[in-house]
């Protein structure tokens, strides 16, 4: 009983201290409740190692743990949990480099308690294998893409179509993420939310699952989720541009662009905090950029694009096969293009010398 007490008292102390540790991070003066989300549960993502782990390896451990045969409704206790997140995070150091090893336990009782707070705040002692699997294909490494890959074979049927009521369900657990750091107001579970993600459609396939959660904007309950892996797109991201609020004379991560004050730019750290001076305000439209190319470079890619030697990038999810490529109305157009170089560089570059830099 008293060993009882001494591990319950541990577990809220390190509870305690991953929330002062996110509230150290002062998100909360971030003025929009999507950033200001995406940003907590990418810091609570970092702090317990899940970034890590890569969707492909958290599916392999759903496996190798039998989760996989058990019912979604299925609870198992934490007793359980804490062995397979053990088992996750031992077989993540195996495949780090010496030099990058983690620290185990610390990241199995953080990633536990923060579980166990947002999954069992009645303290039951349990969770439903749906609540952990939903929980950790969300919050692992890896594409958005695969992830929701992932999530649809968790949703849907032997015929490949969604289930309404499962992902009601999804949205139930997915959705206490955001209410678990305090942006339950803005993102909380309500009877509508199915509903609002697919407002017209009826049977809903793999490809129509990820055309309307990926788009942009993605369904508002979900909005922080693309959000969240666009930050970790960037937090590397160098941009040598002055900031025209805080004067920095670069940049990481992203960069907002005005639509209506010519060449004004701020740092996200500017922008999240609605700061804005002279003409600039915060109603102007801003462009979210996350990346950062230098003019000449813009008009080197600009003119190979014209004269088609940019290639097509795939799409996210292929939905049909590959067409025949006809190759002589690919090689004439290009040549067409060649003998116009002249007028047709003379343009573009004119075209991006009145613009400003993006």
């Amino acid at each position: 009983m008293i060993e009882e007490r001494s591990k319950r008292g541990k577990a809220m102390v390190e509870r305690r201290q991953l929330f002062m540790e996110m509230r150290g991070r002062d998100f909360d003066v971030i003025r929009l409740s999507t950033y200001r989300t995406a940003c907590k549960l990418r810091f609570v993502q970092k702090r317990c190692n899940l970034h890590l782990v890569d969707v492909w390896n958290m599916n392999e451990a759903f496996r190798d743990s039998g989760m996989n045969t058990l019912d979604h409704n299925a609870e198992i206790n934490v007793s359980r949990l804490e062995t397979i997140l053990s088992s996750i995070y031992y077989q993540l150091n195996k495949r780090l480099p010496t030099m990058h090893q983690i620290n185990v336990e610390q990241s199995i009782s953080l990633l536990l308690n923060f579980m166990v707070a947002t999954y069992d705040s009645e303290s039951h002692g349990k969770l439903s294998i749906f609540s952990m699997k939903s929980m950790l294909a969300t919050m692992c490494g890896g594409k958005i893409v695969d992830k929701l890959r992932c999530i649809f074979s968790q949703i849907s049927d032997s015929n490949g179509v969604m289930a309404f009521a499962k992902f009601d369900q999804f949205l139930r657990e997915v959705l206490k993420l955001p209410t678990a750091v305090f942006e339950g107001p803005s993102f909380g579970y309500t009877e509508h939310s199915v509903r609002t993600c697919f407002p017209q459609q009826k049977k809903i396939l793999l490809n129509t699952f990820l055309d309307i959660l990926m788009a942009d904007p993605p369904p508002q309950c979900l909005v922080w989720l693309p959000l969240m892996h666009r930050l970790a797109n960037v937090e590397n991201v160098f941009h040598p541009v002055e900031c025209s609020y805080c004067g920095s004379e670069s940049m990481m991560g992203f960069r907002y662009r005005c639509q209506q004050c010519h060449g004004y730019q701020l740092c996200q750290s500017c922008f999240w905090r609605g700061h804005a001076n002279g003409p600039h305000s915060n109603q102007h439209q801003m462009k979210e950029h996350s990346s950062w190319k230098s003019p000449a470079k813009k008009l080197s890619h600009a003119i190979s694009k014209s004269l088609g030697c940019v290639p097509i990038g795939e799409l996210p999810h292929p939905v049909f096969p590959e067409h025949t490529l006809d190759s002589s109305a690919t090689i004439g157009h290009k040549l067409s293009l060649v003998l116009d170089i002249p007028l047709h560089v003379s343009h573009l570059a004119d075209c991006l010398i009145q613009s400003d830099l993006q």
